[in-house]
């Protein structure tokens, strides 16, 4: 079944799982663009503990604004800064070195919309998982969504579900803090390495409680 999901800045766990277990990877385009959800924000874990990322945008239209016209704010150097906190949360992790260069480069390139930028990442993560999806778009909001996974507001939840199905995992400072579950799929695939793709594999029925 095809899966409808918002677009995701550095999506979670449970995020590219579901795009994984899907037969098509389909990104809502003509939403109403909600504010404070993975759509412009990620969460990581650093080294005080949950941390998280959030990219500056701009409402063209105000309120009303649809996902697809949300543009980047370049008030701010939040490249810089996001990246400065990737690497002081990762540069331990047994793969950051290996896979850095690949996530580096989106920081070094501007992006005028918050779904290109997000487009892009998520080739990027599938590429390294081996998830073998075409990523789809809408060409307007669907009201009706029968015969597909509609996730689109799960997304809007800010605590993580008890339901969150994935077993812990290895996470550079678990030993001080214990785990966080459902962090950005980077805290997987820096913590893991080529192990990720097997990890999310072994959940068939993945519970979306994404912050």
């Amino acid at each position: 079944m095809p899966i409808l999901l918002p677009t995701a800045y550095f999506p979670p766990v449970s995020y590219i799982s579901g795009c994984l277990h899907s037969e098509k990877v389909l990104i809502e385009r003509f939403e109403t663009y909600p504010k404070q959800t993975c759509r412009n924000r990620c969460h990581i874990y650093g080294p005080n503990g949950l941390q998280t990322l959030s990219i500056p945008v701009l409402k063209v239209n105000g309120n009303h604004t649809l996902t697809k016209d949300i543009r980047i704010a370049t008030s701010t150097p939040w490249q810089r800064l996001h990246w400065r906190s990737i690497e002081t949360a990762y540069n331990n992790s047994p793969f950051f070195l290996y896979y850095q260069d690949e996530f580096e480069k989106v920081f070094k390139k501007q992006f005028d919309f918050l779904l290109d930028l997000n487009t892009l990442l998520l080739e990027i993560i599938f590429g390294i998982l081996r998830i073998e999806k075409k990523i789809g778009f809408t060409d307007q909001f669907l009201k009706i969504t029968e015969g597909i996974d509609d996730h689109r507001e799960s997304p809007k939840k800010k605590k993580v579900s008890s339901n969150y199905a994935f077993p812990p995992y290895n996470q550079v400072f678990s030993p001080k803090y214990g785990f966080i579950a459902d962090l950005s799929i980077i805290d997987l695939i820096f913590n893991l390495g080529p192990e990720s793709g097997d990890f999310l594999v072994s959940e068939k029925n993945p519970t979306f409680a994404l912050r």
